[in-house]
């Protein structure tokens, strides 16, 4: 087993990949000493202007959001910094908590308009109970629906830009996937979740492709629409999970109280995986199919932001 050198993840990571000994997402973090932040920012501005001027729609961008710290920035900075009519979609997850209702409640009362969606229930169950068993991970398919309901209303009021937080191949360290380093979102279906394909579901007994509607998008159609996706973090020189968690509690986010005990969440922070108590159940089980879960991830990530010492992390 290989384990980075400069912080602690570990080679089990599916899709990981190093170099003399440094995980990809360490890579990341020195490739971006190296960024042009200027030119990015430019970039940005002519997207913006390419969306205002171009859209067909009531509203220039749509962005899929759960009211946490990543979404809750990702639409604060769309509307406030970058002046985009922002739609904002919000996709339920099974098991909502107090603390997830609350969030998107307060992202709402920012000021935009959203839509709530939430897949057929019974639908939902089969095909967690199925991820259970095959994949030994219940929140699978509920991630299909999290990503693609922004792509699918996108699609369907004919707007023309999509916006996403970050992209999990360059934090996590697994950009040699089909994910690439670039600004396009619109490959989020090679995430190491989608990348499988939503038509596997169809295995399951009563299912039926009508019944996955909500779980994928169709990536040509939407390049023939001249649709674009872009990651955000690709533009933004200050992304990071602590840093994004304090811009959003400037504008209501709220995370777990002081007093949180680690060992009922599997971290020592309060700012992730608030809105479904499943995430934590999915973490427990992660560490025993990778052996790390979302305290080394999280130990990785302050690494990286120098806010502790890899001897600290361990």
């Amino acid at each position: 087993m290989k384990i980075c050198e400069n912080c602690v993840q570990p080679d089990t990571r599916p899709q990981i990949y190093f170099e003399n000994n440094v995980c990809g997402a360490c890579l990341w973090e020195e490739e971006k000493k190296n960024i042009d932040w200027e030119k990015r920012k430019n970039e940005l501005n002519e997207i913006v202007i390419w969306a205002k001027t171009t859209t067909k729609s009531n509203y220039d961008c749509v962005i899929g959001v759960s009211g946490g710290k990543d979404s809750t920035k990702q639409a604060i900075i769309a509307k406030e910094n970058l002046g985009l009519r922002c739609l904002l979609v919000n996709c339920e997850p099974e098991g909502i908590t107090d603390l997830g209702k609350y969030n998107i409640e307060n992202l709402k009362n920012q000021g935009f308009d959203i839509l709530s969606i939430r897949p057929n229930p019974k639908v939902m169950k089969k095909l967690i109970k199925r991820d259970f068993y095959k994949y030994l991970n219940p929140i699978k398919i509920t991630e299909y629906a999290l990503w693609s309901s922004s792509y699918v209303v996108a699609e369907k009021f004919q707007i023309p830009l999509i916006i996403q937080g970050e992209n999990p191949g360059l934090t996590l360290g697994i950009s040699n996937s089909g994910l690439g380093k670039d600004e396009n979102a619109l490959k989020a279906d090679q995430t190491p979740t989608l990348s499988s394909g939503w038509k596997e579901y169809l295995d399951v007994d009563g299912i039926k492709e009508n019944d996955l509607y909500l779980f994928h998008y169709d990536r040509i159609k939407l390049e023939k629409m001249n649709t674009r996706a872009i990651w955000l973090q690709y533009f933004l020189k200050d992304w990071s999970s602590k840093e994004n968690a304090e811009f959003s509690k400037k504008f209501g986010f709220r995370e777990r109280s002081k007093d949180f005990w680690p060992e009922d969440t599997g971290s020592y922070v309060g700012y992730v995986g608030l809105d479904s108590d499943l995430q934590q159940v999915n973490q427990m089980l992660k560490c025993i199919k990778f052996g790390f879960g979302q305290c080394v991830d999280q130990a990785c990530y302050d690494i990286r932001d120098n806010r502790i010492s890899r001897n600290e992390a361990i």
